[in-house]
């Protein structure tokens, strides 16, 4: 691995895991108040669960963005990365519609248009590189998951 490669890997771990803070941070606002006030459907896991689950994915979703990253310049690269950072704006913002505002309706529609950026940057992420496309599986699973999810948390607690 060169010197640029070690500042880039560490770029895209900075980057990612500061959208994880940001995310964290927000989360924090109501996570032990009125998220804990919420009826949640039995298919929602211990609250411990998630912390290590999103760590997961923050660092498989660096190694990926590095990877592709690393890859000769092209437009199918550029299109790749900018996807990317499309995800990531759209992850947090969940995090704020849902924790933030304590929107789950709009929550609910916004996960939807993450979960579509995150498959379409598995797919082109895997046309760049395929470990990266592989990297990107457990975040498509894991925020389907997320969605029925919020879909639950919508239907449970709507007034």
């Amino acid at each position: 691995m060169t010197r640029r490669d070690g500042f880039g890997l560490a770029a895209f771990l900075l980057l990612c895991f500061a959208v994880s803070a940001l995310g964290g941070a927000i989360t924090a606002t109501s996570v032990s108040t009125w998220y804990q006030t919420l009826e949640r459907s039995v298919l929602s896991p211990p609250d411990w669960v998630f912390a290590p689950v999103w760590t997961t994915i923050y660092l498989f979703m660096a190694i990926a963005g590095w990877r592709v990253w690393r890859q000769a310049a092209s437009h199918t690269r550029r299109q790749a990365l900018v996807v990317f950072c499309l995800q990531l704006a759209l992850n947090l913002l969940w995090s704020f519609l849902f924790f933030g505002l304590q929107q789950i309706g709009w929550s609910l529609v916004e996960i939807v248009i993450l979960l579509f950026a995150i498959i379409l940057n598995t797919v082109l992420f895997w046309r760049q590189d395929r470990i990266a496309g592989i990297l990107f599986i457990p975040y498509a699973a894991w925020v389907s998951y997320a969605t029925i999810l919020t879909a639950f948390l919508w239907l449970l607690n709507s007034v």
